[in-house]
């Protein structure tokens, strides 16, 4: 009995003992897991704030962006009917091509009739040469004539003395005199009127030549007008133009949108402008791709003023009732032209954007202009040379 008495208080005690072996290991292993966690979290929440300091700090972000871009509003340089639109709605137009026509009757008789004004000028011209040399002729006619009469004063004023002569006769000698020299000093100043009209010119340098030439090349450019050209490539838009509509100068008749052109204009606060300067690197996500595309940009200006400076009715806070409110400012972001054509967008859509504002040696504000700035057309540089070679084929056939 006792021996059996001593073996089952033996396997308690070792049931005992192994209990607690495991409650330690269990303790242990809970300490190492909470000291592992609690260095996981130290080292997470360590790197988090070297990504704050580093890097989100050093950033600028604002969803209130939006795609902005060039709108040309095509407008007519002269007046007149719509007679033909070759040009729709969200269509692809290029440099120089027709969209619309005018009526060119009424540009066509201007034209034909500053064609024969051309041709007159340059008869009158020719006209004027020949009444020149025939005043020049009769010049030298009343000269003789006038010679003449001062000869026969002279041959009679000797005999005066010895009554050979009739002292009537010898009046109508002086009245002769005198009349030559009327008629002389006449065709002198008609001579010099004539000279003074061609003197010193040509056919195409005489002023009145020159002018109806001019006149000509005039009513040739309204007749090249009645084709209203697109002055850049890009697609149509707010299109009110007509067949038969009558259309004044100025008058906007359709708009062109060149998507290849687009920025974006993100409206920071004006807390986040410390950090902004030009030149700094940007990514831009629009709406409409989702966060799947993103556009790379640099920041090409800040405004000079927030948008409520430049609201048409802007606030008066000088009133009693005052409110602050954050003040924004518009920041103009360039795309990157290649991705712009992988991805285009499209003016007025929402966009994200966020600056990298870690170079901070830019200027706010930019010295000067863009020498790569370049904004123009030739749409409209029309070929004077051939409206210049039609007049003067127009004078040379003159006979």
């Amino acid at each position: 009995m006792t021996t059996d008495s001593k073996a089952t208080q033996t396997v308690p005690n070792n049931t005992v003992a192994q209990s607690e072996l495991e409650q330690f290991k269990g303790r242990d292993k809970r300490r190492k897991s909470l000291v592992i966690v609690t260095l996981i979290l130290v080292v997470t929440l360590f790197g988090f704030m070297l990504w704050w300091h580093f890097i989100v700090s050093q950033r600028e972000r604002t969803d209130d962006a939006y795609v902005g871009g060039t709108q040309v509003a095509l407008t007519s340089q002269i007046q007149g009917t719509v007679v033909a639109v070759l040009a729709e709605e969200n269509q692809t137009v290029d440099t120089g091509q027709v969209v619309a026509k005018l009526d060119s009757v009424d540009a066509q008789i201007a034209l034909d009739k500053a064609s024969n004004a051309l041709a007159l000028s340059v008869r009158q011209f020719r006209q004027l040469k020949e009444q020149a040399a025939q005043y020049d002729s009769t010049l030298a006619s009343r000269k003789l004539d006038l010679a003449r009469a001062k000869e026969d004063l002279k041959r009679r004023e000797p005999l005066v003395t010895s009554e050979a002569v009739a002292g009537e006769e010898i009046q109508h000698a002086r009245d002769a005199v005198s009349q030559a020299l009327a008629v002389l000093q006449q065709t002198e100043h008609q001579s010099r009127a004539a000279h003074s009209l061609i003197d010193g010119s040509t056919v195409y340098t005489n002023p009145a030549v020159v002018q109806a030439k001019h006149a000509f090349i005039d009513a040739w450019l309204v007749m090249q007008r009645t084709s209203i050209m697109a002055p850049i490539s890009g697609h149509v838009a707010q299109k009110v133009l007509q067949p038969g509509q009558h259309v004044q100068p100025g008058q906007p008749l359709l708009s062109i949108v060149p998507l290849s052109n687009v920025w974006v204009d993100a409206n920071f606060k004006e807390s986040q402008l410390r950090n902004l300067r030009i030149g700094q690197p940007a990514e831009v996500k629009s709406d409409l791709y989702g966060s799947e595309v993103i556009y790379h940009g640099i920041v090409t200006g800040i405004a000079a003023g927030t948008g409520a400076a430049f609201a048409l009715l802007p606030a008066q806070n000088a009133s009693g009732n005052w409110i602050k409110v954050i003040q924004r400012v518009p920041v103009r972001i360039t795309l990157n032209p290649a991705e712009v054509e992988r991805q285009p967008l499209r003016i007025g859509l929402s966009a994200q954007v966020t600056v990298d504002t870690h170079d901070r040696s830019g200027a706010v504000i930019p010295i000067s202009a863009s020498k790569s700035y370049k904004s123009e057309t030739m749409a409209y540089a029309v070929d004077l040379a051939q409206a210049t070679a039609q007049a003067d084929a127009i004078i040379a056939k003159q006979p």
